[in-house]
């Protein structure tokens, strides 16, 4: 029987997964494959979250072993599994270029790949065979509250540079020039993350327009939404406020879950946000859960509200050998939205 919290509220989490892949398989290199004991820890770490979380709907990256997921995710409940891409193999066992997934509790009636708006690329002053690093998934999830959702996957593409800058280097190049061509390999790698971010909210507002679904876009965006070039996700371009109605405007707004939930003063705003990835000691948050209109409470058009937002990060800051030796390099994030009345 039902209890009256599940009548009203839902669960959506995102998890990186880390080199998700079934030995005898490999990740990256032909030694990196997980013996029996650490493929196994690595399962139940992921089924421990899956119970203590109870997400009704999850996004993951870097899953290589599609099957392997899809079969973990059944056993945990989850009838329905949506994958629009595969992994690269080589050599028959080594994988590389990772997909993202979605695993929901509730009926997927459409699953499709964010393809490249090629009008666009000229505008952007972009090569006419521009791909996403990863391919976003497009995944319909009829929900019991709010009918027809979209949800978007997402992995961009990392902070590491475009290009091997060992393979760059000349014998006469100097230090100076060295350093320079880093920083040349790494500002690459933002114009595609940047790219990648401002076609993925072209193509959310196309859909917008066509379905009027409510929208949610999870994923790790490796990188800060503060920053420049992933800004144009959750920015709102003023001018438009002469231009539209407000309902317009809101409709092809999208809100960081973190901030709803401060907004809801469900979060003490005393405590701040715990980062969702640690480099060299310093914590980021990359990992994020962006909301359409529909979730956001100042908007008094909304559907649902944003109650509760958690990151999953005692693997990170206090690691147990026993249970979080083959877990994630990332923390997960997992929202509770529940229906306004």
């Amino acid at each position: 029987m039902s209890t009256q919290n599940e009548l009203t509220q839902f669960n959506i989490a995102t998890l990186n997964l880390f080199n998700f892949v079934e030995p005898p398989n490999a990740y990256y290199d032909f030694e990196n494959i997980y013996t029996a004991e650490q493929w196994q820890k690595k399962l139940t770490w992921i089924s421990r979250y899956i119970d203590l979380q109870q997400p009704d709907v999850i996004g993951f990256q870097e899953v290589f072993s599609i099957e392997a997921l899809k079969t973990l995710m059944q056993q945990s409940g989850y009838q329905y599994f949506a994958v629009v891409d595969e992994p690269s193999i080589s050599d028959d066992f080594i994988y590389s270029r990772p997909v993202v997934a979605l695993a929901s509790k509730f009926p997927i009636v459409e699953i499709n790949a964010v393809a490249v708006e090629h009008q666009l690329l000229q505008l952007l002053s972009l090569p006419s065979d521009f791909a996403f690093s990863r391919i976003p998934l497009r995944v319909t999830v009829v929900t019991p509250l709010l009918g027809s959702v979209d949800f978007f996957v997402v992995h961009f593409k990392s902070q590491r540079g475009i290009f091997d800058v060992d393979e760059q280097v000349q014998t006469d190049m100097g230090n100076p020039e060295r350093f320079a061509l880093e920083a040349v390999a790494k500002w690459g790698a933002a114009q595609q993350r940047g790219a990648e971010a401002v076609l993925l909210r072209y193509s959310i507002a196309s859909r917008r327009e066509q379905t009027q679904n409510p929208c949610v876009l999870l994923g790790d965006f490796n990188e800060s939404l503060q920053t420049g070039v992933l800004k144009g996700l959750v920015s709102q371009d003023s001018r438009l406020k002469n231009q539209l109605s407000e309902h317009e405007f809101t409709l092809y707004s999208l809100s960081d879950a973190y901030e709803l939930c401060q907004a809801n003063q469900y979060a003490p705003s005393a405590v701040a946000r715990a980062p969702t990835h640690y480099h060299l000691n310093h914590g980021n948050v990359l990992d994020y859960i962006l909301l359409s209109a529909e979730f956001n409470s100042q908007n008094p058009q909304s559907l649902a509200e944003v109650t509760r937002y958690h990151t999953f990060d005692q693997h990170l800051i206090n690691p147990q050998y026993a249970t979080d030796s083959h877990s994630s390099d990332h923390a997960a994030v997992c929202v509770t939205c529940r229906i306004r009345n």
